[in-house]
């Protein structure tokens, strides 16, 4: 019995691969929190912290090539490739971002909402320390893009950040 195929997916309606694209970047992060959660629970917050810095600046090479490959977008393609890879990486379906034109050679991606905070602020806990792993994140997949793309971040937990959004980073080339 064959489970699933290309031509299942080619049978779906545009509001079924929608629901599924939605359903499968949910239970990618899932497994990214629960996979955070364990290696925490062995060996505490901060080697937890520096080892998921470490696999998000490989899956975000990864990620970047991915839709780079798929949506036909030339690596050196600067701020316009970096902008438009953004919107299609699997977390941008999750949370609410924005980009903030700054000047003609950066921008600004501010993340409005953030599904791991919002569930973490939901259950009482503080905001999780994710600036190292944004870091190594945002900067493997802008350079990845294009090598010339640098990345400072403006604002990420554990920093102070303004009700209205949870992290924002500067993109400049």
């Amino acid at each position: 019995m064959k489970l699933q195929s290309k031509e299942f997916l080619a049978s779906l309606t545009k509001e079924e691969l929608a629901a599924m694209v939605l359903d499968f970047a949910k239970r990618w992060l899932a497994h990214d929190g629960l996979w955070f959660q364990s290696i925490e629970e062995k060996h505490g917050l901060d080697e937890a912290v520096e080892i998921d810095a470490a696999a998000w600046a490989k899956f975000a090479a990864v990620e970047a090539r991915r839709i780079m490959n798929l949506h036909k977008i030339q690596q050196g393609g600067g701020l316009a490739a970096l902008k438009k890879a953004l919107g299609l990486r699997q977390y941008s379906f999750l949370t609410e971002q924005e980009i903030i034109d700054t000047a003609p050679d950066r921008f600004i991606l501010r993340v409005n909402t953030c599904r791991v905070q919002m569930t973490r602020k939901r259950k009482g806990l503080a905001d999780f320390p994710c600036k190292p792993v944004g870091i190594a994140e945002f900067t493997s997949f802008a350079q990845t893009i294009d090598p010339r793309l640098w990345v400072r971040c403006l604002a990420c937990p554990p920093d102070e950040h303004p009700e209205e959004y949870f992290c924002a980073w500067e993109f400049r080339i």
